[in-house]
């Protein structure tokens, strides 16, 4: 096992698949790296992982020797995923639970991180064998940060996914609110895309704070599409809701 020196993990959670769970992850370590930070990103989806594309890293392959595993990097941030251990972004890992818990023991265990104040951790979705190896696999996580939508159907997987954290004993840092409104381009006016105040009920109810909540904008997914995460626009709303965000963590963190 390689001995890297991490100042703080934070894993990415959330029990619903579609919430934007891995824009989320992106964008909090590229701004983190953008601050000066030494930050790794690990995406532990085994089954879809798409922050290589996301960071137009699709077609770098991870180089590997018998002393273990060589991130890429991103500008001065450090990249692991299980998509750039593939020969094509079109094959499919069809694998039961054994190889994939081995799968995620190897990128936490054989990667060279070196020293990190922050390793950012993009979790699959749920509370079964992937997430939970993720959970008992990485040596001392700092606390996990869910991420949901106002619909009460994501609220009820991410419900879940908190009592996930608190039956591990894994601090919960925050709720982030993703998709909630959208600015109407011909009037300017906030239109709520699913029933108003999910989030903050179920931030309340489970005594967890809401961190912050990201409008549903169409340069968000348009930035994922093409590689260029939406914080490296400086002067955007979202860029400055990220910048919030990891304030908030930082202060739970401290």
């Amino acid at each position: 096992m390689i001995q890297n020196n991490i100042d703080h993990t934070i894993v990415v959670l959330s029990g619903k698949g579609g919430v934007g769970k891995s824009t989320v992850a992106v964008n909090l370590a590229v701004h983190l790296s953008s601050m000066g930070y030494s930050v790794g990103l690990l995406d532990t989806d085994i089954h879809g992982p798409s922050v290589p594309a996301m960071l137009s890293l699709e077609h770098m392959q991870i180089h590997r020797d018998e002393e273990g595993m060589y991130p890429l990097t991103y500008g001065t941030m450090k990249v692991m995923s299980i998509g750039s251990l593939m020969p094509s972004n079109d094959d499919a890992l069809i694998w039961r639970g054994p190889l994939k818990m081995q799968a995620i023991k190897q990128m936490i265990e054989e990667v060279h991180w070196d020293n990190l104040d922050y390793l950012i951790v993009d979790s699959p979705p749920g509370t079964g064998d992937e997430p939970l190896s993720v959970c008992q696999l990485i040596p001392n996580i700092t606390g996990a940060v869910l991420v949901t939508t106002p619909q009460r159907i994501s609220s009820i997987d991410v419900r879940r996914s908190i009592t996930f954290c608190r039956r591990l004993k894994l601090p919960v840092l925050g709720l982030i609110e993703n998709m909630g409104t959208v600015t109407c381009p011909s009037c300017g006016e906030l239109i709520e895309l699913f029933p108003k105040g999910g989030a903050q009920k179920m931030a309340r109810d489970m005594h967890i704070e809401l961190l912050g909540s990201i409008p549903f904008l169409p340069e968000i997914a348009s930035s994922g599409d093409t590689g260029a995460p939406i914080v490296e626009q400086h002067d955007t709303m979202a860029s400055e809701i990220i910048q919030k965000i990891i304030t908030h963590i930082q202060e739970r963190i401290s």
